[in-house]
This record gives C-alpha cells, sequence and structure tokens, in this order.
C-alpha cells in the first residue's frame, strides 16, 4: 500500500512528535540512555519553543504511560480553577462565557509539575539534561515554521498596543518572524538557567534536584513571576482589561496526580483514556456505541455510523463529563446503556443534541448550549466557512438565553424525546455542492485577541517496552501577555467551564475544567502495544478514533501495525455540538471531510441530510503514533504528513 511515508521500524527507539525537532531531541535522549519518559520530558520542553503559538510551559498536559514494569496510568498535569475562580466573581464582572483570553481564563498551571512527576518517578536524566535542548534552541534560535509567523500576525494589533511584553519576543525589530528565520527566545533560557543553577545549588541528588524545581515553580522566582503577572489587568476577548484570580497559595497548593485510566474493551483491544475530567471517555464511548457488524472501513455507511455515534457520544461528554461532579462513567461504557443508545441511530443525519440518562438521571446543559442549540447563537468553531475563528454566524456564541419553551433551564424537556432539537428556521440549507474549504485556513482575529490556539502532540517507545503518550497545550503566545521575567505567558483552559453552577463542568474553584487533551494508549489482549494521538481540540477524539479502528480493521503490514497508512487515510470531523473554547458555539448536522474521501461518499452524506463541507486533501488531523510488538521486540512509529512538521524518527 502506497503511504506518504514509511512506517518506521526498529528495535532501539521510537519518538514520533508534532514537529521535528522535538522528536529529534527525544532520540538524542535515547542515544544518550535515557529511556521514554526522559525523552517524553525533553521534547515536552522543546515543544514549549518551537510551537509557542501551540503550547507553553504555564499550560497544561495529560500523560498516558505504560511503564515495562507497572500498570498503565494516567498523569494528570491539568490544574484547577484557582480559589477565586467562582461563578459569582465572573457573573460580578458583566460575563456569559469565561473569556477566551486574558488572565481571567488562567487555571492553576498544571504541565510544568506533571513533567516533573514524570521526570522523577520514570525517568533516569537529571533536570539538566533534558532541558539543555529547549535550553539550546530558546537561546540561540530555531528556523520557525509558518504558523508561527501567522499567528503572531492575526495578534500583531492586540500585542503593540496593549500586549507590549509578548511584542518584545514575538515581533523583533517589529515585523513577525519569516518562516525558516531564527526565532529566539532569550527571557525563556534565562529563566531555565536560573532554575538549574537554583536547584543545583541546593542537592547533588537528581530526585532532589527535581523536587527543589516544583518548589521554585510553585513559590521561588517562577512562582512569584506568575502570581504577579496573573494579578495585572490585561484585555481579553470580553473587549476589557482584566486581571486575572491566580494566587501564590494557588500555585502552592497545587501538584499533578496519577490515577488510573477509564478504559473499553472491543475485540481484543483495550484502549485507555484520561477520565471524565477530559474529553477522552468519548473515544470509549464511540467504541462502545460500534455495532457487531460494521460497514465496510471507509465506506459512505461507515462514515455515517461514525459521525452519528460520536454525535451521541458528545451529546453525553456535554450533559454529563466535568470534574464538578461525579461522572456515571461505569454506566455511559456499560453494553445495556450503548445498546439502548445505539438505536437512535438512523440511517439520516441528526441535528439534535442527545444526551442519554443514565441510570435514569435527568441530563442538563448549561443555559449557552441550550441557546446555542435553539439557534440563539453559533460559530464556524474552525474558521473554515470563510467566516473566520470566533465569527458569528447565527447570533453571538456569548449569549443568556435560556431553556426551550416549557422546560426547567438545564433539564431535558419531558417532551424532546431525548432530544435537543433545532428549530426549523435555523436548520442549514441544503449544501452546494462543490462547497469546500482551503487546507489549511490561517486563524482570522480581531482586536481584542480572539484567536484559537491549538496543541501538540508526543509519543515514544524505547527498547525496554515503556510506552509514554502526551498532548501538551495551553499557554499559547496568543493566550496572555508574556510575563518578561519569564518569556512565556499564562494559559486559558479555564474557558472550558461554564459560569452556571450545578453543571459537570461548572467553574468551581479546585476543580478542573473539562479540557480537551487526550492521548492514548491501546493494549492487546492485555499488553500494551501502541500510543498515540493528535491535536485539535474537539476534533481530537474524532480523528484518533477512525486511526485506531483503520489500524485495528485493515490488515498488518512488514509484520507490524500499519500505523502510517492509518494515520494517511482520509479524515473527518463534525462540530454538531457546543465546542468547547470561547465562543462555545456549534454548527448542527455538519460534517468536513477531506476531499481525498471521494466524491461518492460526500454525496451519499449529504443524501442522508448531512451537511457536507469538502477540505483540502490533506486537512484532517494531525496524528502521532508509535507502537511495540511484545512477542519481536520490533519497534513502529509513524507521524502525520499534514501540516509539513510533524515527524517520526527512530531505528
Amino acid at each position: 500500500m502506497f503511504t506518504t511515508r514509511p512506517t518506521l521500524q526498529g528495535t532501539f527507539g521510537m519518538a514520533s512528535t508534532t514537529h521535528w525537532l522535538a522528536s529529534q531531541s527525544a532520540m538524542a535522549v535515547l542515544e544518550d540512555g535515557g529511556n521514554a519518559c526522559d525523552a517524553a520530558v525533553a521534547a515536552g520542553f522543546v515543544l514549549h519553543v518551537v510551537e509557542p503559538h501551540l503550547n507553553g510551559p504555564a499550560g497544561e498536559v495529560p500523560i498516558i504511560l505504560a511503564p515495562a514494569d507497572g500498570p498503565v496510568r494516567v498523569l494528570c498535569g491539568q490544574g484547577p480553577a484557582p480559589a477565586g475562580a467562582t461563578v459569582a466573581h465572573y457573573s460580578a464582572l458583566g460575563l456569559d462565557l469565561v473569556p477566551g483570553t486574558g488572565p481571567l481564563a488562567a487555571a492553576v498551571p498544571g504541565a510544568f509539575d506533571a513533567w516533573m512527576l514524570l521526570l522523577r518517578d520514570h525517568g533516569t536524566k537529571s533536570l539538566a539534561e533534558v532541558l539543555r535542548y529547549a535550553i539550546g534552541y530558546a537561546e540561540h534560535g530555531h528556523p520557525a515554521v509558518e504558523r508561527v509567523g501567522e499567528t503572531v500576525e492575526t495578534v500583531r494589533e492586540l500585542f503593540e498596543r496593549e500586549w507590549v511584553s509578548s511584542a518584545g519576543i514575538y515581533l523583533p525589530g517589529g515585523r513577525a518572524v519569516a518562516p525558516g528565520e531564527l526565532l529566539r527566545n532569550r527571557p525563556l533560557a534565562a529563566t531555565w538557567r536560573r532554575l538549574i543553577a537554583e536547584v543545583e545549588a541546593v542537592s547533588a541528588g537528581r530526585e532532589a534536584q527535581i523536587e527543589a524545581a516544583r518548589s521554585v515553580w510553585r513559590e521561588g522566582f517562577i512562582g512569584e513571576a506568575l502570581a504577579d503577572f496573573a494579578a495585572r489587568p490585561a484585555m481579553d476577548t470580553s473587549g476589557e482589561r482584566h486581571a486575572g484570580t491566580l494566587t501564590g497559595d494557588d500555585l502552592a497548593a497545587f501538584a499533578a496526580t496519577y490515577e488510573a485510566p477509564a478504559t473499553c474493551d472491543w475485540n481484543g483491544w483495550t484502549v485507555a483514556k484520561a477520565g471524565g475530567w477530559s474529553q477522552g471517555p468519548v473515544f470509549l464511548q464511540q467504541l462502545a456505541l460500534l455495532p457487531s457488524e460494521l460497514p465496510a472501513h471507509g465506506s459512505p455507511e461507515y462514515v455515517h455510523l461514525l459521525i452519528e455515534g460520536c454525535k451521541l457520544a458528545m451529546a453525553d461528554r456535554e450533559a454529563w463529563y466535568g470534574d464538578a461532579a461525579e461522572v456515571p462513567l461505569g454506566t455511559l461504557l456499560g453494553a445495556d446503556y450503548n445498546a439502548a443508545r445505539r438505536k437512535l441511530i438512523g440511517e439520516r443525519a441528526s441535528y439534535e443534541l442527545r444526551p442519554g440518562s443514565p441510570d435514569g438521571r435527568t441530563p442538563r446543559l448549561s443555559k449557552q448550549a441550550r441557546a446555542v442549540v435553539a439557534g440563539e447563537g453559533g460559530f464556524d468553531p474552525m474558521g473554515t466557512s470563510g467566516s473566520g475563528v470566533g465569527e458569528p454566524t447565527v447570533g453571538r456564541g456569548a449569549v443568556s438565553g435560556g431553556a426551550p419553551s416549557g422546560a426547567a433551564s438545564g433539564d431535558l424537556p419531558s417532551d424532546a424525546g431525548g432530544a435537543y432539537p433545532m428549530p426549523s428556521d435555523v436548520v442549514p440549507a441544503d449544501p452546494v455542492p462543490g462547497d469546500s474549504v482551503p487546507s489549511d485556513v490561517a486563524p482570522e482575529v480581531g482586536h481584542n485577541g480572539a484567536t484559537r490556539g491549538d496543541t501538540c502532540h508526543l509519543d515514544i517507545v524505547d527498547r525496554w517496552g515503556n510506552l509514554v503518550s502526551a498532548t501538551p497545550s495551553g499557554g499559547w503566545l496568543q493566550s496572555n501577555p508574556v510575563i518578561p521575567a519569564l518569556g512565556f505567558p499564562l494559559g486559558t483552559r479555564l474557558q472550558m467551564a461554564w459560569l452556571e453552577e450545578g453543571l459537570p463542568n461548572s467553574l468551581t474553584p479546585g476543580r478542573r475544567p473539562r479540557t480537551t487533551l487526550t492521548p492514548s494508549l491501546a493494549l492487546r489482549d492485555g499488553v500494551p502495544v501502541m500510543a498515540f494521538g493528535t491535536p485539535g481540540g474537539d476534533q481530537q477524539d474524532q480523528w484518533q478514533v477512525h486511526f485506531f479502528l483503520a489500524v485495528a480493521l485493515r490488515p498488518a503490514v512488514c509484520g507490524g501495525l500499519d500505523l502510517q497508512g492509518a494515520i494517511d487515510a482520509p479524515n473527518w470531523h463534525n462540530d454538531a455540538f457546543p465546542g468547547s473554547f470561547f465562543p462555545r458555539g456549534m454548527r448542527p448536522g455538519s460534517v468536513t471531510v477531506e476531499s481525498r474521501i471521494g466524491a461518492e461518499t460526500v454525496d451519499e452524506l449529504r443524501r442522508r441530510g448531512h451537511r457536507v463541507t469538502v477540505g483540502g486533501p490533506w486537512s484532517e488531523g494531525r496524528l502521532c503514533a508509535v507502537a511495540r510488538d511484545p512477542e519481536t521486540g520490533v519497534l513502529s512509529a509513524a507521524a502525520n504528513p499534514r501540516g509539513m512538521q510533524g515527524y517520526a524518527v527512530g531505528r
């Protein structure tokens, strides 16, 4: 089978990330005797430097690891809402949604502590050894990818007028960096050099130095700078300047944690994901919804089935996932529940949001989500209809509408038949044949910085059998002003929580906002064999399901899993549910497909009522994957060709 690249195979080590410099840095660590966890930490910090528009040190990272000598675990690097981040506080400011940028959207940064725990508990290298690659690229520069400069241009006006500390790094000489031009971040390099000097002065021991670094982040010069800058008002997507709620006490109280993964068994495979505080179980629900007999892989019937199953899983995400209330995962993944839900999938596309009622409970949606579904607000979530990221298509995303007529706010109306219907006057018209989007749409932005960030991903496997999958994100260069003393900004993950009490994903002090970040690890007959994931926000657990099934349903090649073929396969996504990012809109009935999916499939989906947008041939997904054959010890890896940025390396 022809693929864009070979599936790499070897026996020593493999790394696949969303940027070639991170992949090669991970491989350098493996070559220097480090293991997969050492390599993952090094690659994670390099990604902060070379993909600053996609992640940063004050962002977050969920990690799934399968140590060679232990069980699969989730390492949670998602920080909670600060103590002062209450619904009442934001409502008193006149806000219906948490802003998409600025200090008010900052959760407690979680990524740094998670990386430190991974290094301390499962790595072998010192802090200085894993940070030296990131320091080198930050201090001496790295050739910038095209997207960095494009992203900076979308926020140029904001940087020049409001976020001047960001302009100092990302508009050197008054202009954005050109593709291939060296981009430096000397303040960030200085931060890591000072951190290393301070921890080495504390102890010569590896673990003691890592513990000292965690303390410096929380309460030392880094923690002090984070808390000080969070208290300074800055312009955000509301069009006003607000100070954040993050304090030194919040930083001091946080520690990354380990937990058992959520899992689903399917045809001899077990997929492990982060729990219901993330969107990870959406992947598992989609597997649980599959019938015993599937249509031919890639056929129109197959694509329709997966789109409709995804809609049901995402509806449950809206009603049941979050960290502010118990998530009934046992029932949501149960056979009886999914057998009943499977019957809702018909021959026609659904334009309804249909959360289930696990254990007889009444589902609740936020007023914002219900208003969007009722047609009072909406937007093109990925900027692919020509309106631009965050541009309203039906009203505004930041709306204050209530429940449909006759329903109590937040509760499922008794006559809705389990659905939240779209009114007939806002159901999209039949699409024009040939509707299309460019393959790589650049974000648009307003004067207040309303532009979307994205995410990174990395997967590592070593010769000892350790597997790591991580999805770093947040703390983008366009999320908050750069902190001059540190060289990086705060994150904006609180925008994913609702400003309404009593919901699983309500903004709640000490609780994690529901994240879209969702790395994956798959076991075969109980043995870890594959780590994979992708950037993409709400699309992550759509593209990953399609990739996984392509691996599981198609024949192996060269004696191993066809990772590259599965990554290269035509992909698609839908936005028929409330989005996780400001302004939290949706596009009922929408499906965006790569043109390579074929005219026959597009025509059949449209015949079934899907509102199909045809994207470029290589426009959907940014997957990475590594694998290990437990019988032979052969390792493999592959990376996404889309975007010309992700690469796998290994030997």
